[in-house]
């Protein structure tokens, strides 16, 4: 991997990424990256499933250490799939390992498949944030998004949505940038907006086969920039009203807080993955055994912050390229993220694969976000506070 830049005080872990049911999912979407993946260390592992012993350790070590502000985000696979008896036993232990003056933020990323009006109250009363995974209209979220019969699940989540917003519980819409909806970034927009999703991210897919290549469900560079840089053209019109992830990320960046998007962090160390077993790992896309911090039922928050294999990993976003140490646009992107600079060579000294894209819409989008970014900076000067930009972070 080469030499490593060091780093100075080793960074807190800001909030976790739990995975209760580990990968295990019930859907079987073609373009999922956890579907054939030989490195995950627990495929062949039955009943993955997170064991209360697990939840009140993780929950009363991570509560005490991560005081005052305490956030869980909870991801599979489907993390629905740990059932509702595990998310109401999740919300009683943090209640009762809180302390006075404590805040606790839950976010869940879902497929919507299982949740029904049973989950409604739990996820509104402790207001929960929903992820729910949509690609767009029907034709095209179906295209990929599949349930074990090989069939659509998009009126499905349409149904759920309909219940979440009968209940008045938080969602955001995520959703996949691939072959099927990347050519009609104006349509898939003009979509989410007409049916009232006013809070939505876009996440490039990008998969790549043994020899580097990108899989033919996967975007080009070129693809990811003129989808961002012509959703740019539709979104600030309307930038008061509809929040796309990547467009409010730059703007926090801009006014000068830490974005929400951790691939615009300097290095990455923001949060860990917590595994149904207690294995800890510095990022979601990186669980393998060769990247495994610790355990939960062993080491410590503040153990597992100092361990080396985790400021390893931080170091990997840091490494030093030519390119980027010339390009105007290092400030906000750092060097992208270590996936898609691992991804298609196995190479942390590699380029981020979207380098490119990120030039195109920086290019176009910077002169007048950092417009926008110097109003709000006013406003916030005016009200003598400072507020968070981004819905989503």
């Amino acid at each position: 991997m080469g030499s490593l830049p060091v780093l100075g005080t080793t960074p807190r872990i800001q909030s976790l990424l739990v995975k209760p049911a580990s990968a295990v999912c019930n859907l079987d979407c073609e373009y999922c990256f956890y579907l054939d993946r030989n490195a995950d260390p627990y495929r062949d592992l039955p009943g993955r499933r997170m064991s209360d012993e697990v939840l009140e350790r993780m929950t009363d070590q991570f509560m005490f250490y991560s005081y005052p502000n305490s956030v869980f985000a909870w991801q599979g696979g489907e993390p629905t799939l740990a059932g509702l008896e595990f998310f109401e036993r999740a919300v009683e232990l943090q209640q009762r390992y809180g302390r006075p003056g404590q805040v606790v933020s839950n976010a869940l990323q879902t497929n919507a498949i299982v949740i029904n009006e049973d989950w409604c109250p739990l996820l509104r009363d402790y207001s929960f944030l929903l992820g729910v995974s949509l690609d767009g209209p029907q034709e095209v979220h179906d295209r990929y998004r599949l349930n074990r019969g090989r069939q659509g699940t998009w009126r499905r989540v349409m149904d759920v949505v309909e219940i979440l917003r009968k209940h008045k519980v938080d969602f955001n819409i995520l959703c996949v940038v691939n072959q099927a909806n990347v050519g009609q970034p104006r349509k898939l927009y003009e979509w989410f907006k007409r049916e009232g999703f006013d809070f939505v991210q876009y996440i490039p897919l990008a998969e790549f086969d043994k020899d580097g290549k990108a899989l033919p469900f996967a975007l080009q560079p070129e693809q990811w920039g003129n989808f961002l840089v012509e959703t740019f053209e539709c979104w600030w019109p309307d930038r008061r009203t509809m929040h796309l992830r990547f467009f409010d990320n730059v703007v926090e960046a801009l006014v000068g807080e830490r974005p929400g998007n951790c691939t615009m962090h300097t290095t990455c160390d923001s949060y860990v993955v917590i595994e149904y077993n207690g294995d800890v790992y510095p990022c979601d896309f990186f669980v393998e055994q060769p990247w495994k911090i610790g355990n939960i039922m062993i080491d410590s928050f503040p153990e597992v912050a100092r361990k080396a294999r985790r400021v390893d990993f931080a170091r990997t976003k840091t490494l030093p390229r030519a390119e980027c140490a010339s390009c105007e646009f290092e400030f906000i992107c750092h060097g992208g993220c270590p996936k898609m600079r691992y991804g298609p060579h196995h190479q942390f000294e590699d380029l981020d694969y979207f380098c490119r894209a990120y030039k195109m819409i920086y290019a176009r989008a910077l002169p007048p976000l950092r417009r926008e970014a110097e109003r709000i900076r006013k406003e916030m000067a005016d009200a003598g506070r400072v507020c968070s930009v981004g819905p989503m972070g």
